[in-house]
């Protein structure tokens, strides 16, 4: 109704002479302000119309008019100057257009800060290699020196020897190219060729294309596997997927008891048997969780070192059978790795995906003594996904792994 009375006096204006006769039509437009909302442009088009009909009573008023009062008509040219004053109605409609504008920049900074959290923790635990790395570059000049002193820090944050080469060539490229001329360039330069390196890794999981998503999930004794699933599996009731656990780690002591907990913390369903066979526990929960509708159903395999080939033949039994139950399953191989092993995570790695045929990977245990660089090498020799990453026992220090950020940690 306000932009509708802005409109209305304009329109009185040409017809100052006989302004009374337009008063009854302002009742006309009153059924009109529900249109209004959503169509002004079109109500403003409409009312002109219904303003012409009184424009033909005025005619005869000329009539009456033989003198030459045509001199006062200049008179009326004056009323022109109304004119002007509708361009301000207009004006006000711009002013809720920054509205909007002020919005979006505020709910940034809430995403940042929540972020920024998350990696405070992330580059805490990373403290080892990233204190190891800041130490090349200061005071430092850019010459051969430089290179040499950085292929040994990366050497020692478990990078490896075919990552480490990579980088340093990459690197070299970049100063080049960019004609940097100050060690903190260099750095800057080499968190980008990190962060490159790493981006084939940063990958999501995604749930929903096949229900349920049957989630298989290896790894070597206390990589953190155990915890690592009842994480994930907090992770995606937050998310809202219903979750079914299957205790097929029947191998190491109290592990079923161990799942329980989780099951019970997360509040989900679990299937388990004491003493049971893990491919026949496996079998269950995929038969039980199409049953349920579950949106996933997640598999704890048992912990083995990748030398124990009787185990490693029962993990590739544990996928015939989940095959069987399901023509479509496991939809993910997950390996969780702990990050402390260095160079001997890439050995599992290997291994696994071997074995298995590795969908993703978990990296725990980033905290304290890790040094992440293997990430490096993994991404180098065998690019598999990083889902998710560990920097502590809580269920909320798994997180989504994101290569930009995970580099600007590594290198402090």
């Amino acid at each position: 109704m306000f932009s509708f009375f802005k409109k209305k006096p304009p329109a009185e204006t040409p017809d100052a002479p006989a302004p009374t006769p337009p008063a009854p039509a302002a009742p006309a437009p009153e059924p009109a302000p529900a249109r209004s909302v959503f169509s002004p442009s079109s109500w403003f088009g409409s009312k002109p119309a219904a303003e012409e009909t009184p424009a033909p009573s005025p005619a005869p008023a000329p009539v009456a008019a033989p003198a030459p009062v045509a001199a006062p008509a200049p008179v009326a040219a004056p009323a022109p100057a109304p004119v002007p004053v509708p361009p301000p109605a207009p004006a006000p409609a711009p002013v809720p257009a920054p509205a909007p504008v002020a919005v979006a920049p505020a709910a940034e900074p809430v995403i940042a800060t929540e972020r920024k959290g998350w990696f405070d923790k992330l580059k805490t635990g990373l403290r080892k290699t990233g204190t190891g790395i800041q130490a090349v570059f200061v005071n430092a000049k850019i010459d051969e020196e430089l290179y040499e002193e950085l292929e040994s820090a990366l050497l020692m944050a478990d990078t490896g020897v075919k990552a480490t080469e990579f980088l340093l060539d990459d690197l070299r490229g970049r100063v080049k190219r960019q004609m940097a001329t100050d060690a903190s360039q260099v750095k800057a330069l080499l968190a980008e060729t990190v962060a490159d390196l790493l981006k084939p890794l940063e990958k999501p999981l995604v749930i929903g294309q096949f229900t349920p998503t049957v989630i298989m999930v290896a790894g070597v004794n206390g990589a953190g596997k155990t915890t690592s699933i009842g994480k994930l599996t907090k992770h995606l009731a937050d998310e809202g997927a219903s979750v079914l656990l299957a205790a097929a780690d029947t191998f190491r002591a109290a592990a079923r008891e161990q799942l329980l907990v989780w099951a019970d913390r997360n509040t989900v369903e679990i299937v388990s048997q004491e003493g049971g066979d893990p491919s026949a526990v496996s079998f269950d929960a995929v038969n039980a969780g199409k049953a349920r509708g579950k949106d996933v159903v997640l598999v704890d395999t048992a912990g083995r070192l990748p030398t124990q080939l009787h185990l490693m033949d029962e993990l590739k039994k544990i996928k015939r059978v989940v095959t069987k139950a399901d023509g479509t399953a496991p939809h993910e191989v997950l390996l969780v790795i702990d990050g402390n092993t260095g160079q001997n995570a890439l050995a599992q790695v290997k291994a696994f995906d071997e074995t298995l045929g590795l969908t993703g990977l978990i990296v725990t245990k980033l905290d304290g003594t890790a040094k992440g660089g293997v990430l490096c090498a993994i991404a180098r020799e065998r690019p598999i996904p990083v889902y998710f990453i560990g920097v502590g026992e809580k269920l909320e220090d798994l997180e989504t792994f994101d290569a930009r950020e995970f580099a600007q940690a590594l290198l402090g």
